[in-house]
């Protein structure tokens, strides 16, 4: 059986903290060839009733990934499914290739959450875990259920145990909030009277760097997402804009304008020492690390329109990624560092594109008009971003192929620039 020690560990952080509204996903678009699954209702074992169906955000976190179709509980071809009572040859015959029975485990005040995936066709078992949880991480212990059954049938890691960063405002107020992969558990990490922006996690997913427009002039900030200990990295002259970490998280990546054009500058964060990378009258802006550590993928309009460049992150000469569209910006690299999801602007839309860095190819996965701000999800299986839904600004997300789209929306106010953070262990 494989350990989750730190992953339980790691599925505390955010307990302390008071949960706000959480954003409601809807499902807008699902893949046509998406593979169903029967999940079973996991029995109990204890004295009370946990709050959290676990079977049923499995449920649900399979469903909004588009590669599955959990199928309802009233079109079981087993109603009574469960650990040691599986009649294979009845899903065989209904075309359900995949079957999870599973219980929860009722350990002194702690839980542990047992689950087995079956192949119907052979019978056999593929995986079996158990998974420890406080009460106050099962809806987590849920999600990496999810991710497990969603690996072994899949061969990709699944991305449902992580967070999202965005900024949420309402007249006079801005806040920075984190919440859980599917919108559940939405915690303020700062409220301020002030205008927030551009969150960007860090590697370890324990901090945050954003800009905010204190005291009437931008600033970037790196907060503790526990301790809500904050620290003031840049407040130059000018633009403080646009915070990256690199992938070891010992370096920012961010735009000033002290020079008087928006340049890109790398910052050690120990030292502090600044290092600029770009040097054109022309404006540079929203850096993006290529997964190497090595290079930066910016935003410039110093061909007359914005277009995507590289850098190296030593300096020297940028090299032009983008051609197709009159404009592309705003860059989110895929973990495997092979795709830049962007913003794509043409005939006064703005759509997101996922630009292929081998072949040059730009394909729209978006139909909005107002999309911006992709981030990938850290197994490159999505890209959430920020869009408007009946004049308000809401978060949408959509497959890397463009066939599953689903929309984030909260329950009142206007959300807007999601991050989507590493995974958590």
């Amino acid at each position: 059986m494989r350990s989750f020690k730190t992953i339980t560990l790691i599925l505390l952080w955010l307990a302390v903290l008071p949960a706000q509204a959480a954003l409601e996903i809807r499902i807008t678009q699902g893949a046509a060839n998406a593979m169903p699954i029967a999940i079973a209702p996991f029995a109990f074992t204890g004295a009370a009733q946990p709050r959290e169906q676990v079977d049923e955000i499995v449920m649900a976190d399979l469903g909004r990934s588009g590669r599955f179709k959990p199928v309802p509980r009233d079109r079981f071809a087993q109603p009574n499914m469960g650990p040691g009572n599986i009649e294979f040859f009845r899903w065989r015959d209904r075309n359900v290739p995949y079957l999870v029975v599973g219980q929860v485990l009722e350990n002194g005040t702690d839980y542990v959450v047992e689950f087995q995936l079956f192949d119907s066709a052979s019978g056999q078992q593929m995986a079996g875990y158990r998974v420890p949880a406080k009460a106050s991480g099962l809806r987590m212990a849920a999600h990496q259920v999810a991710d497990l059954i969603y690996e072994k049938v899949i061969g990709v890691r699944g991305a449902f145990n992580t967070r999202i960063a965005y900024i949420t405002s309402s007249p006079g107020s801005y806040k920075l909030e984190v919440a859980d992969s599917d919108g559940y558990n939405a915690h303020t990490i700062l409220n301020s009277d002030s205008p927030l922006m551009s969150p960007d996690w860090s590697p370890d997913a324990r901090k945050i760097a954003y800009v905010s427009f204190e005291n009437n002039r931008s600033s970037i900030y790196v907060q503790d997402v526990i301790t809500g200990q904050r620290q003031r990295v840049s407040s130059h002259r000018g633009i403080n804009g646009a915070p990256a970490f690199s992938p070891d998280g010992s370096r920012l990546a961010l735009t000033l304008s002290e020079s008087g054009y928006p340049q890109i500058y790398v910052l050690e964060l120990s030292s502090g020492k600044l290092k600029r990378l770009t040097n054109d009258r022309a404006i540079n802006t929203e850096p993006a690390w290529m997964p190497d550590g090595k290079r930066i993928v910016f935003t410039s309009n110093r061909t007359g329109k914005p277009q995507l460049y590289q850098v190296s992150a030593q300096g020297g000469a940028a090299r032009r990624l983008t051609y197709e569209g009159e404009y592309n910006s705003a860059a989110s690299v895929a973990p495997d560092g092979t795709k830049i999801a962007l913003v794509n602007g043409d005939g006064g839309r703005f759509r997101i594109g996922i630009f292929d860095l081998e072949s040059g190819e730009l394909r729209i996965v978006t139909n909005g008009t107002l999309d911006e701000s992709p981030s990938f999800a850290p197994n490159g299986s999505m890209v959430i971003y920020a869009t408007k839904e009946g004049g308000h600004d809401v978060l949408a997300a959509v497959s890397e192929d463009g066939s599953v789209r689903q929309s984030l929306v909260l329950r009142g106010g206007e959300v807007r620039e999601p991050d989507w953070s590493p995974f958590l262990n």
